[in-house]
């Protein structure tokens, strides 16, 4: 199950997350922090990645373009990274489940 945190969420949620979510990945780390929106939209789409975000942007290109990539849109507000990923972990089946279907392309997370 391949994650792209975007920006906003800092890349020490790998560490956190890797026992449960294999293949994850930051746009720092990808040197994608300087891209915009839609090139990030392209790059996970191209290599198989479901975008993690706080951004409406994403929610609206799903809605747009439908998917590859699917968006998980956190919609907690500002969170700590630990906090973050313990909310993932706790919606993991949900999350894997997201991810195989073909319906939806964007899941919220609250």
């Amino acid at each position: 199950m391949k994650l792209l945190f975007d920006q906003n969420i800092s890349y020490r949620i790998i560490k956190l997350l890797e026992a449960e979510f294999s293949g994850c990945n930051q746009i720092r780390q990808l040197k994608l922090e300087n891209k915009s929106d839609k090139e990030i939209w392209t790059f996970a789409g191209q290599n198989n990645f479901t975008v993690v975000t706080f951004d409406a942007d994403f929610y609206e290109f799903s809605n747009l373009y439908g998917h590859p990539p699917k968006i998980i849109w956190l919609r907690f507000g500002n969170n700590t990274t630990l906090g973050i990923a313990n909310a993932l972990v706790e919606k993991k089946q949900l999350i894997n489940d997201f991810i195989k279907q073909d319906e939806f392309s964007c899941l919220e997370i609250q």
